[in-house]
């Protein structure tokens, strides 16, 4: 993303935008044939529960095989599954992105006015736009709120047991995305908490295992501001204005910090003196760990650690957060990746 808001996309075809911009959410379920017959059934997923080598080293093979052809044969056929070179994502006129979240095979960009664009794999839910459309090719409009940035009046499809129909005024604009492996969690300006997407392990929140295919406000969390969001490959974690921390979906790893290995459905609320009763500044989520910064710069962190990605000098699971010491730094920044951790940090005199 650059400072002009305009994005830049590159890697997996299928998750680089081809040029044609949809702002009528609705065209793109016409699209659902043609594009599912055209899609490629070798492509692995890459959020299996175990890791998988030979997906790797399949990849890695293709990889050689159409580098192979593009020196070969012509620069005609191209690179059959990369995109190797940063492309301008092309959106409306006018359009100016002001931050980017990707997930496991979509992605999700939050323009200056509140409104949510996404494209690639959209099969569980994830793209937001009512049905189950296996690809979309080019960036679209979420609805997360109708008429976002005109008429500043919001409609959202608010959940209630297996998904209800139904509308809630929540506020005028999107004000914050995160996209986790095959689901969508994003806030608006009035703490409103939405998600959409992959609902097996309970990740959407919405007190149940369903798929939630159009942004669904989380029921139990009405009323109450949400701040900041993080979504990782199976689970959730979310921040209120009071600091309260809500985590929910899939637990195999104590991603969830609940101190059990059982996962939530609804939103849980962790306990604040696991945290030393401090405020969060940053939250953020990796495939099955997690990671919480405070204002005054401690660092928790909790999950899968199986490559250390937690930082606690192990390679042992916590189900309850540890605090990362680190000498010489104050954390400024932290953010997870899928099995690793990056942390920005001021020296300490």
């Amino acid at each position: 993303m650059c400072e002009e808001g305009e994005v830049y996309a590159w890697g997996w075809k299928e998750c680089v935008p081809s040029g044609k911009v949809i702002t009528d959410f609705i065209t793109v379920g016409s699209l659902q044939k043609d594009i599912a017959g055209k899609q490629s059934s070798s492509i692995a997923e890459q959020d299996s529960h175990h890791d998988n080598k030979k997906v790797g080293d399949e990849v890695v093979k293709r990889r050689k095989i159409t580098f192979s052809r593009q020196d070969s044969d012509s620069q005609a056929s191209g690179d059959e599954f990369f995109t190797v070179s940063p492309s301008l994502v092309t959106l409306g006129n006018g359009v100016k992105i002001t931050s980017v979240s990707l997930g496991g095979r979509h992605t999700l960009a939050l323009s200056d006015v509140g409104q949510v664009w996404g494209w690639g794999y959209g099969g569980e839910g994830q793209l937001g736009l009512g049905s189950r459309v296996k690809m979309v090719s080019s960036p679209h409009l979420i609805p997360c709120i109708e008429s976002a940035g005109k008429d500043k009046s919001s409609a959202f499809h608010q959940g209630s047991g297996a998904g209800a129909q139904g509308s809630n005024v929540t506020g005028s604009y999107v004000m914050d995305i995160s996209c986790g492996g095959r689901h969508s969690v994003v806030i608006t300006d009035a703490g409103a908490l939405l998600t959409f997407g992959w609902g097996l392990y309970g990740q959407c929140g919405q007190g149940n295992n369903v798929d939630q295919l159009r942004p669904t406000l989380v029921p139990s969390l009405l009323g109450t501001r949400v701040e900041k969001i993080a979504a990782g490959l199976w689970h959730t974690l979310c921040v209120t204005v009071n600091g309260q921390i809500y985590a929910f979906g899939g637990n195999q790893f104590g991603q969830l910090g609940t101190g059990t290995d059982q996962p939530e459905t609804s939103p849980r609320q962790l306990d604040a003196s696991r945290f030393e009763n401090k405020h969060s500044s940053i939250v953020s989520c990796g495939a099955r760990h997690s990671a919480l910064l405070t204002d005054d710069g401690h660092l928790f962190t909790w999950g899968w650690n199986k490559y250390g990605q937690l930082g606690l000098g192990d390679s042992v699971d916590r189900n309850i957060p540890g605090q990362v010491s680190i000498a010489g730094c104050r954390p400024r920044n932290v953010a997870c990746g899928w099995w690793h951790t990056l942390l920005l940090g001021d020296k300490t005199v």
